[in-house]
């Protein structure tokens, strides 16, 4: 069946028909192939995943199935040229948006100074009192960061949204590179395909970097085993070699932070948090959570343990506050942003509302606290009573809602059933801060498996792809 271009950027054919550089040997060798053996290689790769535990949960889903986050064997590939512009615009980014939480938290000159709106950031749900003065080890406040982009039809990449609380979805990445390794290993090495499985060797040397001590004693703070993330912790916590906790296995004595272990009380220094910021502490934040640890913040303002990602990174985590960045980028360093937003309409503003509420059929709509698909409609794919009902919830809640224009994204080929169709993708690179800004030379593509949809989330029905950056 031939390859049908759409009217979007492909990431793998030019317009006219011919293959990109970056993708003639991965042709090659498909075209090699005869279909039905890339269908048994596919079928294997969604076994393996079972047989490896890489599912997860569907908080929404009423059947309470595990599933597996389908991974698309035709993986997707970043010329080095293309990851260095991203890799530079992403440090940028990062280094930026740590300085504006530690001044929210702190002088706030850039609320002061009008940068931000005051209301929009001290209003906030997810602007924390308690860490009001905080200053996190080192300085660092978002050690672990999954942006969200997407390459629209100019061929440009786009923020879409920064996620600085517990981003997720990384060892998807690293056990999808582990089967596709499988599948392509002379392709792998012949193109010089960048390396993901230090990962977590890199993940434990910044958690241990944040530490005041020679050598502590790091652990993964899980909510535990029916969250839809776990097998990334579980995962994690093995793949450096230190503990996995919940909330019940801590305990809190003299501002400092103990495990119980079979050999009695060790004290624990650093923690991956894997914990909303409000369910950390009952004492500090949310007195009803069953999931942390009571007395962890006090112990952390002590000194006495590290966390990553600091308490209160939320603030920055916000869908209103995400269209000042560029702003923020250029009061804090003096430089324009390297990698552009999409352009965001702010319902809380007067004008922008009004332009939302006329134009609502052709912008996509977006609850500025909702993360996973959910809260949002495409404007172009909804019916009319989407239209009237997201009008009535942008009037009732302006503070509460953005809205985008609906993005061309990009297309990677993705085999479905015996052929090769173009599926919208997004690109979901993971950024550690610990003594440097490190992004990771690969990410977790994303990529909507239903024809013409471009709605990528794994809870949405979406599937993955393994991401290749060249040397």
């Amino acid at each position: 069946m031939e390859y049908e271009l759409g009217n979007f950027f492909d990431e793998m054919y030019e317009s006219s028909g011919e293959i990109r550089p970056q993708y003639l040997q991965l042709s090659g060798a498909i075209g090699s192939v005869k279909p039905e053996r890339i269908s048994q290689l596919q079928f294997s790769a969604n076994k393996t995943q079972v047989n490896m535990g890489m599912t997860f949960n569907v908080y929404h889903d009423n059947q309470g199935l595990e599933k597996i986050l389908h991974l698309d064997i035709i993986p997707r590939i970043l010329a080095n040229e293309e990851w260095k512009i991203l890799e530079k615009g992403l440090k940028q980014r990062i280094e930026a948006l740590n300085l504006f939480i530690n001044d929210v938290y702190n002088d706030q000159k850039s609320l002061k100074d009008k940068i931000v709106p005051e209301d929009l950031i001290l209003g906030s749900r997810d602007f924390l009192k308690p860490c009001i003065g905080l200053k996190p080890p080192k300085g660092v406040w978002c050690h672990i960061t999954g942006t969200d982009l997407v390459k629209n039809n100019d061929g440009n990449y786009y923020i879409l949204e920064d996620n600085l609380r517990c981003p997720s979805g990384v060892s998807y990445m690293l056990g999808s590179r582990d089967i596709i390794k499988r599948i392509y290993p002379n392709l792998f090495n012949s193109m010089g395909v960048m390396p993901v499985s230090d990962y977590p060797l890199r993940l434990l040397e910044m958690l241990q970097y944040i530490s005041n001590k020679e050598h502590p004693v790091v652990g993964v703070l899980t909510p535990g085993i029916y969250n839809s993330a776990y097998y990334e912790h579980s995962y994690l916590a093995l793949q450096m070699g230190v503990e996995l906790v919940s909330g019940v296995d801590l305990i809190t004595r003299d501002d400092k932070v103990y495990m119980q272990t079979t050999k009695g009380l060790q004290q624990i220094d650093v923690l991956y948090r894997r914990i909303d910021d409000t369910f950390l502490d009952p004492t500090a934040f949310n007195p009803t959570s069953m999931l942390g640890v009571p007395g962890i913040f006090n112990a952390y303002k002590k000194g006495n343990i590290a966390l990553a990602n600091a308490p209160g990174t939320g603030v920055a985590d916000d869908k209103a506050v995400y269209a000042y960045v560029p702003k923020l980028i250029k009061y804090f360093l003096g430089e324009d942003a390297i990698l552009n937003n999409v352009p965001t309409y702010l319902a809380r503003d007067q004008e922008d509302r009004k332009f939302i509420l006329d134009n609502i059929e052709d912008l996509v709509v977006k609850e500025t606290n909702s993360a996973g698909g959910y809260g949002m409609m495409i404007g172009p794919k909804a019916t009319k009573e989407d239209h009237a009902k997201f009008r009535t919830l942008v009037k009732e809640n302006p503070t509460n809602y953005i809205a985008q224009p609906t993005l061309s994204l990009s297309t990677v080929p993705t085999w479905i059933e015996d052929h090769l169709e173009p599926r919208h993708v997004d690109l979901r690179p993971y950024i550690l801060y610990g003594k440097e800004i490190e992004v990771i030379p690969g990410a977790l593509t994303r990529v909507a498996l239903t024809k013409g949809s471009l709605v990528v989330n794994s809870s949405q029905g979406g599937g993955s792809k393994d991401t290749w950056v060249l040397y």
